[in-house]
């Protein structure tokens, strides 16, 4: 994920080695059956499993709600404006057909049986400088029409645009993974991104489009209809309001669904859309919408060039640093589709607010199953279960990179957390780095950075992410999500261990 949830210096809890595994197992297992067999919302399921977990290892009630708060603010702060603003983007090219037109280039170039390998590449190129959360909002609703459009089974399109994202996250820099990793070992950063892309190549086509195509046989999603990215004739879908049709705020005024989607006029009862014939018949021309979703990537990928090529503290290097933040990034893609998708398209100002406004709604329950998943997985970090896998696996005699694997796998499963599994076994393993040569250093990176992706589930937000944005069940995104970074892990440490036969 984006925000870094690392674990306090002492953990919560004084509980024994036994009892922190009972309450891990508890806390996830509650989860599990709540969403399952409950049918509770994962949003409450989490809350509840993350109390059960606190509980059973002995946590102080306060403590657990702030160790949980804690983490629902990092991943909100981080991760939920990331999704809030790739929401607005996808939204407008949306609404000014922007996104029709990309499907149908896509569509047009590209024929039925090679769109997953497509998909994979594209994905794969888009991730390189992309956190993976801002990677899935930006492609997600291309998945989504592509799907609809030439019929495809949405697994088998979606599973590889999700491979090509999670391996550059996991493997090559300058993702944070990857980074906290090569600092961590002293491994030469150009030799880590050179042998990462030759693991990254084979891993992406077994876990895209050759698992994509096996696994959309057995989980049969359908694209969620509230976050299809189609246009909508706002004119047509309203009808007048009524009294007693809304609801009351604190001071006593009508509050409608229309005033949540769209700015308000100060007329009450008077439309807020612009009247339907005074929309735009004209489309956006297709480099607009195609410069609307590579933007953010270009100016993310100008700031990993800069901290490749220019020194710290000049001036060029913080001016990359500024625009290449994810956050300005996006910001700058919204602004940019405001301009030429809405305006330049002939949008009034008022119609482009609306339909900024009404691409949050259908994400807000996203927001809150994502934040909930960081506050669970932020309560077992807390709490020490990741310290117990560590601990455990400080005496074991292992080579390095079977030792390095092995430790972030552990603390992956049990925390959820790829960048704590990361700089975990980083940690544990760094000694060892210094009796190896400059490659082998590298290739132990690359084995920390395969672990930490192992089997996603419940105590990950990204499992939440993927759930949502598919319109998964939990059975299902477990049988696609979880098992392709599984293979990703085990695929990706093959490739490293057959590189250090070479090297």
């Amino acid at each position: 994920m984006v925000t870094l949830l690392a674990a306090p210096a002492e953990p919560l809890t004084n509980a024994g080695d036994t009892q922190l595994v009972l309450a891990a197992l508890l806390g996830i297992a509650a989860v599990v059956l709540l969403i399952a067999w409950g049918k509770v919302h994962p949003f409450l399921a989490l809350i509840l499993g993350a109390a059960v977990l606190g509980v059973v290892a002995a946590v102080p009630v306060d403590k657990i709600v702030t160790s949980f708060s804690g983490g629902v603010g990092s991943t909100v702060g981080g991760v939920g404006l990331l999704i809030a603003l790739g929401a607005m983007i996808g939204g407008l090219l949306a609404e000014s057909g922007g996104a029709d037109g990309i499907v149908e280039r896509v569509v047009g170039r590209v024929s039925g049986s090679a769109l997953p390998w497509a998909m994979a590449g594209v994905a794969a190129l888009i991730g390189l400088p992309l956190f993976f959360e801002v990677g899935v909002v930006l492609l997600v609703p291309i998945v989504l029409l592509v799907s609809l459009r030439v019929d495809v089974p949405l697994m088998k399109i979606g599973i590889p645009a999700l491979a090509g994202l999670s391996v550059l996250h996991g493997l090559v820099p300058p993702h944070p993974g990857p980074l906290v990793a090569i600092d961590a070992l002293g491994a030469n950063l150009g030799q880590t991104l050179a042998l990462g892309l030759l693991v990254a190549i084979p891993t992406v086509i077994i876990a895209g489009p050759v698992f994509g195509n096996l696994i959309a046989r057995y989980v049969p999603a359908t694209a969620p209809a509230e976050l299809l990215p189609t246009r909508r004739d706002v004119a047509a879908d309203r009808s007048p309001t009524r009294p007693g049709d809304g609801r009351a705020d604190a001071d006593g005024d009508l509050v409608t669904e229309d005033d949540l989607l769209n700015p308000g006029t100060g007329r009450p009862g008077a439309a807020i859309e612009e009247p339907a014939g005074r929309r735009s018949t004209r489309p956006p021309a297709l480099w607009a919408a195609v410069v609307t979703v590579l933007l953010p990537v270009v100016l993310m990928l100008l700031r990993a060039i800069g901290e490749l090529t220019l020194d710290e503290g000049t001036a060029g290097r913080k001016a990359l640093d500024i625009v290449g933040t994810p956050i300005i990034a996006l910001l700058a893609g919204v602004i940019f589709a405001m301009i030429f998708l809405g305006y330049r398209s002939g949008f009034s100002r008022t119609q482009v607010s609306g339909f900024l406004g009404g691409s949050l709604p259908p994400i807000a329950g996203i927001l809150l199953i994502v934040a909930a998943g960081g506050g669970f997985k932020q309560v077992l970090v807390d709490a020490g279960v990741g310290n117990l896998v560590a601990d455990a696996a400080e005496g074991a005699n292992l080579s390095p990179l079977l030792l390095g694997w092995l430790v972030a796998v552990g603390i992956r499963v049990a925390t959820g957390s790829a960048t704590v599994a990361t700089i975990t076994a980083a940690g544990i393993v760094a000694p060892l780095a210094a009796t190896l040569a400059g490659p082998e250093v590298a290739l132990l990176a690359l084995a920390i950075g395969c672990g930490s992706l192992f089997f996603s589930h419940v105590n990950d937000a990204g499992f939440w992410l993927v759930k949502e944005y598919f319109g998964l069940t939990v059975g299902q995104t477990i049988k696609s999500w979880s098992v392709m970074e599984t293979i990703i892990s085990v695929v990706g440490f093959l490739g490293v261990l057959l590189l250090d036969v070479f090297i």
